[in-house]
């Protein structure tokens, strides 16, 4: 049995009007009865007795309903969570056509930027790879297309896209559009109040925030849409566990403050980067947790990712902890990334020893 919504934890919180700092608190809490618990509880159950709304967690569980409530009421849309984004992201390609056109940045995600060539290279989808700063260009790709997908800020190249105008383009012409919201959250940016049909969020990033899980989730933002990516999470085999809905809910919790620090720290550390003789160039949106520079050489840049106390040479981003890495050490990753580009995840730490490590991490 299929099934949409969340009223098994009694999840009736009004939300309306409070800001978000507010309402990523108070979502998704079991109702407000005597002796109730304040958490959800996590429910480690394969198997319901017979007779109700759940039968086998893999179709439905009552652990992810407090989780995708809440993160429904941050993006504004119906929400399904994944064991990982990888799955996530699965869940809509899936659904297109055989031979359907994806139109797609150059570069995004490895991951998906693999799995696409794959099932491009088997026939399965043909893929049409695009600069998605140039709207024109996105816009004539997108003809006869099934699906238009989005990034931005893209990973690693911090690139923006003209979110409105792509997505209107993408729609016009006949094709669902998803946004990978995981590096604005919903805090910066909602595209499904643009039009998107899709938002895809890696739930290992900013939204839990302490990397110690993995998930994902694709939020969508009609209710047909969100049926159907359930049936994918169903039939991929693709749901999270108890345990790791609970991990990110609490994680989801102390989102703002976790970004108001790491954007506001960025920002800082952008300017001081942006002046440095060593920085040949900054990548930085103006906004967010993600940063990118570029050295003079991939040793350089090597040399610095090794060299640092605080920041951690580690892949992933949006934990608490500060991370870098030289992205094209992974074989997979785009060539139109730099040899020499070292992107950073902001964390929480203190600014100043943030910056004093790269400093003297940096060569002079």
């Amino acid at each position: 049995m299929l099934r949409l919504g969340h009223g098994l934890l009694g999840l009736t919180q009004d939300t309306a009007g409070l800001a978000p700092s507010t309402r990523v608190v108070i979502a998704g809490r079991p109702a407000r009865v005597p002796d109730a618990p304040l958490n959800p509880p996590i429910v480690p159950a394969s198997s319901f007795i017979a007779g109700g709304a759940l039968e086998y967690a893999r179709e439905d569980a009552p652990s992810t309903h407090a989780l995708e409530s809440a993160i429904s009421d941050l993006e504004g849309g119906r929400t399904l969570v994944f064991s990982s984004g990888m799955a996530a992201a699965n869940s809509v390609l899936d659904q297109v056509p055989i031979g359907g056109i994806v139109v797609a940045p150059d570069p995004c995600y490895t991951g998906v930027s693999a799995r696409l060539t794959e099932l491009h290279a088997a026939g399965r989808l043909q893929v049409r790879r695009v600069d998605i700063t140039d709207t024109t260009a996105v816009a004539a790709a997108c003809q006869g297309a099934a699906l238009l997908w989005l990034e931005s800020p893209t990973n690693p190249l911090l690139e923006v896209a003209d979110l409105p105008a792509c997505i209107a383009a993408g729609s016009k012409a006949g094709a669902k559009t998803l946004v990978d919201n995981t590096f604005a959250t919903p805090l910066l940016q909602q595209p499904l109040t643009m039009g998107a049909d899709y938002v895809l969020h890696s739930v290992t990033k900013a939204l839990s925030g302490h990397s110690d899980l993995l998930m994902g989730a694709i939020v969508c933002r009609s209710d047909e849409d969100a049926h159907t990516v359930q049936t994918r999470r169903v039939l991929l085999g693709a749901a999270p566990s108890a345990f790791d809905c609970y991990l990110a809910l609490r994680g989801l919790r102390t989102l703002v403050v976790r970004m108001d620090r790491a954007c506001a720290t960025a920002a800082l550390l952008a300017e001081r980067l942006g002046a440095h003789p060593a920085i040949t160039r900054l990548r930085y949106p103006g906004f967010g947790a993600m940063l990118a520079i570029e050295l003079a050489d991939s040793t350089a840049a090597d040399a610095l990712c090794a060299n640092t106390r605080i920041w951690v040479h580690a892949t992933s981003l949006g934990g608490v902890e500060s991370l870098l890495e030289r992205r094209r050490r992974w074989p997979l990753e785009s060539a139109r990334v730099p040899e020499q580009l070292v992107r950073l995840s902001v964390g929480i730490e203190d600014a100043a020893d943030l910056w004093s490590d790269l400093r003297q991490a940096l060569p002079t």
